[in-house]
């Protein structure tokens, strides 16, 4: 059966190529180049995928990708939150780089061109499903809406497995695109499941996903080991199941239409797991992702484990690399990432390109809930087995204003039974390392305490290294021309919100003229200002 036939049969309709001439731009070159896929998890945190060892996450998609190509251990995603996470993955900047697209809910600069632009104009026929670059707005170009991650993919539903997962059926869409594509063109597709992204159906794990509450042998440190938080955990492990069942059907797809081989298939995540004191925060839950990497036949020696210090600015370069686009004719702003061609080409595991050895990562401001709209901004470095951070504004809170509902921390029976601990003498613990305020500096061995408990910057032994880490971000943010390291940093907390009912939602709200917002529990509400 040929590859057109077999997708009009695999997808139950012929779909014309409407609207994707538009892409390709003419004279473009019609040499065989590889395709992309990018597949991204919406919230989840490294390791939990079961190709690193992952009890109770069962990941065969994953995995296979993996198997067939290379394992990341040290991934990072500069910017532990939606938007401008993907806004790093998709410019090869970090977000210090991208004036408003540094923060969350914003209105994306027209300056920065994205990969997928780029390459829809150099003769890839470009589409995403799910979840693309979001949340904000895109703006408009020559009066037409941007299409940051090509043109949408959404026609197909299916009835999700539980009441909070979305309809979209992925592994369909992707199909119908693959169909309707030219058979000559490259493509370069986006597949952003909204799974595990909250909210979840209470209990599904278990009762759905198959699993056991003593699937889970060690519970979070920063959390209680109680039922309601292993029931929590497991329903997450179930969305990222999800995700992964759909993963497996594109491949399938990929493979049975002869594709496969010819394709890059890049598996992440754009931040970590939506639970407090990880996702929205810049801890090594929350910027460290699971990734893996596969590209038949291109990939020396399949089946490595990679422990280089990837970040996710390296991926638009990757893309253009492998595409045979170079930055200068791409139009895209400077790229600061560096391409990966260089370990997949190599035949080593472990630490394979020596300048590798670190990663930047940091925040600006994320959702609405304080005075002024202000922020709560980071700036970190990732080193050998140390993180090191610097809190720049040590006296709001870290998650938000509790009277507003520590809104950058999505509602979640894990959250809430944190809040109901505040003030308990036994049990505070847990309220203050999620939400409680803290120092200017931290610093973590993430390897001996990957749950970033024991605060090291003040302990003597380590002055001489906290020193080192410090000079080294501050002269690399300085040779990016980061605005808070050059003083300049009060303007993130200018940038408009791209959704009104969160400008000045502090004000309002404390007027008595805003709404609790939808994204966080009623309950998380604190009935006044905490001091």
């Amino acid at each position: 059966m040929k590859r057109r036939e077999f997708l009009k049969t695999a997808t139950g309709v012929g779909i014309a190529a409407i609207g994707l001439s538009g892409q390709i731009a003419s004279g473009a070159k019609t040499a065989k180049r590889p395709n992309i896929l990018f597949c991204i998890a919406d919230d989840a945190s490294y390791p939990h995928m079961s190709a690193y060892g992952c009890p109770w996450v069962k990941s065969p998609g994953f995995d296979r990708v993996a198997a067939d190509g290379l394992l990341f251990t040290h991934a990072y995603t500069p910017n532990a939150k939606c938007a401008p996470s993907r806004a790093c993955l998709l410019t090869g900047r970090n977000s210090w780089q991208l004036e408003e697209a540094a923060n969350h809910v914003c209105f994306f600069p027209k300056k920065f061109k994205t990969y997928v632009e780029a390459l829809g104009q150099q003769g890839y026929v470009t589409g995403y499903t799910g979840k693309g670059w979001s949340p904000g707005d895109a703006g408009r170009i020559n009066g037409k809406p941007r299409q940051l991650c090509g043109p949408a993919w959404h026609k197909r539903k299916a009835k999700p497995p539980t009441r909070a997962m979305s309809g979209k059926d992925y592994a369909s869409n992707f199909a119908d695109f693959l169909a309707a594509k030219p058979e000559n063109k490259p493509f370069c597709f986006w597949y952003g499941a909204h799974e595990p992204h909250r909210g979840y159906e209470y209990g599904s794990g278990v009762a759905k996903g198959k699993k056991a509450i003593s699937d889970i042998k060690k519970v979070i440190p920063f959390y209680p080991d109680t039922e309601t938080v292993r029931n929590d955990l497991l329903d997450y492990a179930f969305e990222i199941e999800h995700f992964d069942k759909h993963l497996q059907r594109i491949l399938k797809t990929l493979e049975e239409a002869g594709e496969l081989d010819n394709t890059l298939v890049v598996v992440t995540a754009d931040n970590g797991m939506p639970f407090p004191r990880i996702k929205g925060q810049e801890y090594e839950l929350s910027n460290h992702l699971p990734m893996a990497i596969m590209w038949k036949n291109r990939i020396a020696k399949p089946g490595r484990k990679i422990d280089d210090y990837v970040s996710f600015i390296d991926l638009a370069a990757t893309y253009l690399d492998v595409a045979g686009v170079s930055e200068k004719t791409s139009g895209m702003k400077p790229i600061e990432g560096k391409s990966l061609r260089g370990i997949f080409e190599s035949s080593k595991s472990g630490c394979v390109e020596s300048t590798r050895d670190h990663v930047l990562i940091g925040k600006e401001r994320h959702d609405a809930g304080r005075p002024n709209n202000g922020g709560y901004p980071i700036r970190g470095i990732v080193k050998g087995d140390m993180l090191y951070l610097i809190n720049y504004e040590p006296t709001r809170w870290p998650a938000g204003n509790g009277e507003t509902g520590y809104m950058n921390c999505d509602g979640s029976p894990t959250k809430t039974a944190l809040l109901k601990m505040r003030g308990d003498k036994a049990d505070d613990k847990y309220w203050q390392w999620s939400f409680g305020k803290r120092t200017s500096e931290e610093m973590y061995n993430v390897k001996k305490d990957p749950a970033c408990m024991m605060n090291l910057v003040k302990d003597p032994k380590y002055k001489q290294l906290r020193d080192k880490l410090n000079a080294q971000l501050v002269a690399e943010l300085k040779q990016q021309n980061d605005p808070r390291i050059l003083g300049k940093g009060a303007v993130f907390d200018t940038y408009k919100f791209a959704h009104k009912h969160q400008q000045d939602y502090y004000e309002r709200y404390m007027s008595g003229k805003a709404s609790k917002a939808g994204w966080v529990n009623r309950s998380d509400y604190e009935p006044k200002p905490l001091d």
